[in-house]
């Protein structure tokens, strides 16, 4: 039992790119012949990383107004906002721009941003997620968070993505094809 609970604690991303290393190496391991060189250079896509996708500029932002974007290809509605205070996950010189998919981790329905309260609200089911807290489920038939993106800010304003932390609705896997 207590190799479980350690399970438990090294958490799911952890174990998730632990698993992805090992599907990865069993791909290298199926393409060797006998005398061990690999026969295939291709890289598994388990190993493929985010494309660094310019969305906006900061002078792009209004304010706690969501501006609509697509992150990582263009079946993957999201939105941009300043918040206009520092938040955990935030990014650029305040650390207060986040980004989010809009499609409702529970059955993807495209949600709406409360100003009032700082939360995406699913008109489907009615899960609500917590903008300030990373995109955490605050109530709701969804079991997952909200995919929150992973934004660098360069010092002309300009807003990258880089990935996406959770598992985006109506995916197997986050990983884009090679």
């Amino acid at each position: 039992m207590k190799k479980c609970s350690r399970l438990v604690d090294a958490g799911r991303r952890q174990f998730l790119r632990g698993g992805s290393l090992a599907v990865a190496g069993a791909a290298v391991t199926a393409c060797t012949t006998e005398d061990s060189t690999v026969v295939q250079t291709k890289v598994p896509a388990a190993l493929l990383a985010y494309p660094s996708t310019r969305l906006a500029n900061l002078s792009d932002l209004t304010l706690n107004e969501p501006l609509y974007v697509s992150y990582p290809d263009d079946q993957a509605p999201g939105v941009l906002l300043k918040l206009g205070r520092a938040i955990e996950g935030g990014a650029g010189p305040d650390k207060d721009v986040v980004g989010f998919s809009i499609l409702c981790p529970h059955q993807g329905y495209a949600m709406n941003y409360h100003a009032e309260d700082h939360t995406f609200n699913c008109p489907g089911h009615y899960s609500r997620f917590d903008v300030e807290a990373g995109g955490q489920q605050i109530w709701g038939q969804a079991s997952q968070n909200l995919p929150q993106y992973l934004l660098k800010i360069d010092t002309a304003g300009e807003i990258f993505a880089e990935g996406v932390d959770e598992l985006l609705y109506g995916r197997v896997s986050n990983i884009l094809e090679a």
